[in-house]
């Protein structure tokens, strides 16, 4: 049985005083995954890797040649590339596929001596809110089993969740770090676009994606945002800022000036117990000195259609690479390079991932362009403005991650916008570009977690990580 670590000090402190190496860290992880195979996290465990690997880092311990993230053991998303493994997006059409290179985040983590235990089961291709799209069946909730894990890096934080790792790494698409860790009752951060390298991740919408850390403490975040930030010669859209040591600058921070959405408590949309979780919140920070004030922001119905337009067109054009000749699943019944396409792509992508990228086809079309993406680019600028606006006289933007706690396995949606309409506090950090972080927020009557958000300006996570740490001490 593997001992519960809050955070990856109190794991040195053991290993310190010789009551852990990170080979027995290792190996109670993977017992517990072993034991926990019906939450169905995991596509692949790296065992004999992990425990070469553990070895290896025990030596340097010994040594004193240990990196930063010694004793730390993660999981990885299903679509971060690492060399010599299979990585698939969750999806038949990568069904078998072995990268042949690492993501820049994986060389970094790798580098400063985390151990990788696997790759982690998510929405195919990152498109989802519930991690039901998956080639390999849905995850399933730790605390309530009848429950969704949340999407779509849903794996990677049930197996923070359930002890199968100390922490995970996911991308964040519209939410796909945060939405899971608020319904799994731990931390997901979101860095600015920018901040993080996404050569080497699966591309779904290529101005979101972001690769995000998911841990059970704000500590750990800070520390695997240092260790996988900063430039990279591989991908240009990478911000040229000094990464700060964010760990260790963690400190208290004075008086803040916070606004909230009062849609949050006014929307018949928002669970009435994630509703309370706000209020509650707010009134803490004022008793605690802060300022908090309710904003209106006019754009909130536009804010989930603008993402779905510009996110499926992305999709689309991302996903066309896959055609069944150059890599991946190709159909059996193919005779001819027409009908190797046609039957390769309806076989190999699921439903949502086939309803995005021709929803995407049809936005860039000609006849539509000007009247869909072309208007959503429009649109994503007024949102990003008034996001802006806000952080000026804001310190932070106090939101729920989710309208809702984990719902049900199965809960068949006829109309998918429904489902879409979950992501409505998550998208507006994504279209913006601003860091934003899921903080754990109790439960509710049914012992469901519940998840807040707070969102500031680009580039200042450490002023978020401060207030983070602050935030759940309360």
């Amino acid at each position: 049985m593997t001992k519960s670590f809050a955070s990856l000090s109190e794991i040195k402190r053991e290993i310190a005083i010789g009551e852990v190496t990170v080979e027995k860290l290792v190996k109670g992880y993977l017992n517990k995954i072993a034991s926990n195979t019906h939450l169905n996290a995991f596509n692949e465990v790296f065992e004999n890797d992990a425990l070469v690997s553990a070895r290896n880092v025990d030596s340097r311990i010994k040594q004193g040649t240990a990196g930063k993230l010694a004793g730390m053991v993660i999981a990885i998303k299903d679509n971060i590339c690492y060399k010599g493994h299979k990585v698939s997006a969750s999806s038949k059409i990568l069904q078998g596929f072995t990268s042949i290179y690492s993501s820049t985040v994986v060389e970094r983590l790798l580098a400063e001596d985390a151990v990788i235990i696997g790759r982690c089961n998510c929405d195919e291709f990152g498109m989802g809110a519930s991690n039901e799209n998956s080639f390999y069946g849905p995850v399933k909730n730790a605390v309530d089993e009848t429950r969704v894990a949340g999407g779509s890096s849903g794996g990677s934080a049930v197996a923070v969740q359930a002890g199968m790792c100390h922490a995970a790494i996911g991308t964040d698409t519209g939410g796909s770090v945060r939405q899971p860790a608020s319904f799994c009752g731990i931390v997901g951060l979101k860095p600015t676009y920018g901040r993080i390298s996404r050569h080497g991740i699966i591309a779904y919408a290529s101005s979101f994606d972001q690769i995000g850390p998911i841990t059970k403490s704000v500590e750990d975040a800070a520390l695997l945002l240092e260790v996988m930030a900063g430039p990279d010669e591989y991908d240009s859209t990478l911000a040229n800022v000094k990464v700060p040591s964010f760990a260790e600058n963690i400190e208290k921070p004075g008086p803040k000036k916070i606004a909230y959405l009062q849609e949050a408590l006014s929307s018949p949309g928002v669970d009435s117990e994630v509703k309370n979780a706000l209020a509650k919140y707010i009134d803490k920070l004022r008793a605690d000195g802060h300022t908090v004030k309710p904003i209106a922001f006019e754009y909130l119905d536009y804010i989930v259609p603008a993402y779905y337009i510009l996110a499926m067109a992305e999709a689309s054009s991302n996903l066309s690479r896959y055609d069944g000749v150059h890599y991946g699943y190709r159909s059996p019944a193919a005779t001819d390079l027409v009908s190797t396409y046609k039957k390769s792509r309806s076989e190999g992508f699921g439903k949502e991932v086939k309803r995005r990228i021709m929803l995407g086809t049809f936005v860039l079309s000609a006849g539509y362009y000007d009247a869909y993406f072309a208007k959503a680019q429009k649109v994503r600028r007024l949102i990003r403005e008034k996001t802006d606006a806000i952080l000026k006289e804001y310190d932070f933007i106090l939101i729920p991650t989710a309208p809702e706690p984990a719902f049900p396995l199965g809960r068949k949606e006829k109309d998918p916008v429904t489902t879409y309409l979950s992501d409505i506090f998550t998208v507006q950090a994504s279209l913006t570009g601003v860091p934003a972080i899921s903080l754990p927020a109790g439960n509710n009557n049914d012992g469901l977690p519940l998840g807040l958000q707070l969102l500031t300006r680009h580039f200042e996570e450490q002023e978020l990580l401060n207030f983070s740490k602050y935030f759940l001490e309360l």
